[in-house]
């Protein structure tokens, strides 16, 4: 195990796959691959040898049913999202050595070679077991596709595998009133064979691994929950499935089967690594399998079990791998407060972003990098990414480049001037530079990306005080070889920031080295040149044109966002609009036996200790009688005394929380999930009415 201490020959640092059902969004950039990519960056910057992988998840029963509903085939689907994919991360500047695929011959040859070693090693059991299956769809449903109550913490919207509310494990057939999200119909058990991981084999492992080797370096979500898995006792968890869609069970009586996705995903990093070897090259194994190698994981927090827990165990199950030596999974970030969404369109997908704000890639990464929901979830708005950008990398970064390089030019031409004696404020901001490195360093080593940043932000502070403090515009009238100090200094800050910067706003680093002319053979300047070489910038050095890094945001702008986001949910919400079956087929005798009546409520209070249930008096035409209704969430007594209402009248009488109902009032639902009364509300319509 490689640590801080020790010899680090290389890294390997992957990020999540991400599954090719959709474009990525702000979501995944805040919690794996900005995060992911500054921590590359900084490295390469060090000069370490890094290898920085990632693909497209492609497999697993969401891609079939995804495509099904575009109407095209599987591989046209993930081909198309790959390809949005690969290219706005490419925009963006996310620098992956490799960005790979699951559906790439060498991940199927890799992924199957992986689980023969672990059959042939007898290190799966193999079981029938019952499991749900949806009797519409005809197939067994994956974890993912059954949704219930979790047994453990009553969140009624638990996923087949985990519960996201409590963070238990969880089996498909653990859950309560379970329903499948393809039909939405009750699941059956059927049985079937399958080969399993027995994770109980590697709770020793595991318990020495995590809870005590890492008990101190480990982000205390990401231990949390490995420790509430481990304390809850692991068990067997498949590694196959029954689906036509995946790398296909490479042994004897595997025939329709697949690699359950959870089990090929992870080892698409060691794929894509080769991948990236082979074209360069290199000899991939040192990179997961020698000991001075330091593997590093980003992930989100829905996929700290498979990383922490399942991963590794089949890392050790094979024999020839190291184990990452850190896991550093954030939280979840939200949009204007609600929960993000790619099913609901609830998002602010990465290559529409790209479109309405072009070379504004660094505003994103700042906001990102600011808001990072690193210890808890996080909230994104557009008002906070306006406030970003117009009050922090306009006004403080911007502004300082602005006019150290305005100044430059306008009195010496755009040459660097030659510095003088230094003042004690001289000597103390150029001092205080040397430490940012380090201290930038020291969050970037522990994945606080969020203070990492406010730390470059802080040295643009920094070189805003000081002109602010020098009044170089001022002295220039009575002193010009003082300016002539303070400019050179300026300057050196500004150096210090085109370098810095690099891992956090890249766009901007490149376009502020152009117009220092950094990128001349005579300059070598590195993340470590900034506390060791002085000066950075050497007198007559001549720089380049002056622009402006950062633009403001006009309210216009981010109005026009909050408008689309408005409209493309309401458009989503319109188009997945669920109708509920028709029911069985009745009679018309049925039908008839049915006595509906207009009344008015005349009396309206809410039931004591209860949240949904309202007791109404209601005239019927024929009598007043009470009956009991569950609108209590939706109407309050004031509103609805008074109104005309249906009411089925020949419902026999039922006790509710002591009071006898005598009816039921007739309701349907608006597109907003509202009670709405079935509105007999028409002038000349007297009580009692029938209707027919």
């Amino acid at each position: 195990m490689a640590t801080a201490s020790q010899n680090i020959a290389r890294y390997t640092i992957t990020a999540a796959l991400p599954y090719t059902n959709g474009p990525i969004h702000i979501g995944h950039l805040a919690g794996v691959y900005v995060p992911a990519d500054i921590y590359a960056r900084y490295l390469r910057l060090q000069g370490k040898d890094v290898a920085f992988v990632c693909g497209s998840d492609e497999h697993g029963v969401a891609i079939p049913m995804k495509a099904k509903k575009e109407g095209i085939s599987p591989k046209a689907l993930i081909d198309k999202y790959h390809g949005i994919i690969k290219q706005s991360f490419l925009d963006f500047g996310i620098t992956f050595d490799n960005y790979s695929r699951t559906s790439a011959e060498v991940h199927h040859q890799t992924a199957s070679d992986f689980f023969v070693k672990l059959y042939k090693q007898g290190d799966f059991i193999e079981e029938t077991t019952a499991q749900l299956y949806d009797e519409q769809e005809g197939q067994f449903l994956a974890d993912r596709f059954v949704t219930g109550t979790c047994p453990k913490c009553g969140n009624e919207e638990a996923y087949g595998d985990q519960c996201e509310n409590c963070g238990s494990s969880l089996n498909a057939t653990d859950l309560i009133n379970p329903k499948s999200t393809l039909s939405g119909a009750v699941p059956t058990l059927k049985e079937t064979k399958h080969w399993f991981l027995p994770l109980d084999r590697y709770e020793d492992f595991l318990k020495k691994w995590i809870l005590v080797d890492h008990k101190s370096d480990w982000k205390p979500n990401v231990y949390g929950q490995c420790k509430s898995w481990i304390d809850d006792g692991l068990k067997p968890r498949a590694v196959t499935r029954d689906l036509d869609w995946g790398i296909p069970v490479p042994v004897k009586g595997g025939e329709g089967k697949v690699l359950y996705v959870w089990f090929d995903a992870p080892i698409g990093y060691i794929s894509s690594t080769k991948e990236w070897a082979k074209r360069e090259g290199k000899d991939w194994k040192p990179y997961w399998q020698a000991k001075d190698t330091k593997l590093v994981h980003f992930i989100g927090k829905d996929n700290i079990v498979f990383h922490c827990i399942i991963f590794p165990s089949m890392l050790k199950a094979h024999g020839d791998f190291i184990l990452p030596e850190n896991v550093p999974a954030n939280e979840f970030l939200n949009l204007e407060g609600q929960k993000l969404s790619t099913s609901k369109n609830w998002a602010v997908w990465l290559h529409e972003y790209l479109q309405a704000f072009p070379d504004a890639q660094d505003v994103l990464r700042y906001t990102l990098t600011a808001n990072a929901p690193e210890t808890k979830d996080n909230d994104f708005t557009w008002a906070d990414f306006q406030a970003r950008n117009n009050n922090e990398l306009v006004a403080i970064f911007g502004n300082f480049i602005n006019r150290v390089v305005v100044l430059t030019q306008k009195y010496y031409q755009g040459v660097v001037p030659e510095a003088g004696a230094l003042s004690s404020e001289d000597k103390e901001v150029l001092r205080a530079m040397q430490d940012f490195p380090a201290t930038i360093a020291d969050s970037v080593e522990r994945y606080r990306f969020r203070e990492a940043g406010q730390e470059l932000m802080n040295l643009a502070r920094l070189g805003n005080k000081y002109l602010a403090d020098e009044e170089p515009w001022k002295v220039i009238k009575e002193d010009t070889e003082r300016v002539a100090t303070i400019m050179n200094t300026a300057l050196q800050l500004a150096t210090g920031l085109a370098i810095l910067s690099e891992p956090f706003l890249p766009f901007t680093s490149s376009k502020l080295k152009k117009m220092l002319q950094l990128e001349s053979s005579t300059i070598s300047l590195g993340w470590n040149s900034i506390a060791t070489q002085s000066p950075l910038l050497p007198a007559g050095h001549v720089l380049g044109k002056s622009e402006l890094l950062f633009r403001k945001i006009d309210d216009e702008e981010i109005t026009a966002q909050l408008e689309k986001l408005i409209a493309t949910k309401k458009a989503n919400e319109s188009e997945n609009k669920s109708v509920m079956p028709q029911k069985e087929m009745i009679s018309y005798e049925e039908f008839s036996k049915m006595d509906m009546r207009v009344g008015t409520i005349l009396e309206a209070d809410r039931m004591p200790k209860t949240k949904k249930l309202m007791v109404l008096k209601v005239d019927t035409g024929i009598d007043v009688r009470t009956i009991v209704s569950g609108i209590a969430e939706s109407f309050t007594p004031e509103e609805i005394v008074g109104k005309k209402v249906t009411v089925l009248v020949n419902l026999a009488p039922r006790p509710l929380r002591g009071v006898e109902s005598q009816g039921m009032i007739l309701m349907t639902e608006n597109e907003e999930g509202k009670l709405v009364f079935l509105n007999p509300d028409h002038s000349g319509i007297q009580n009692g009415a029938t209707i027919s």
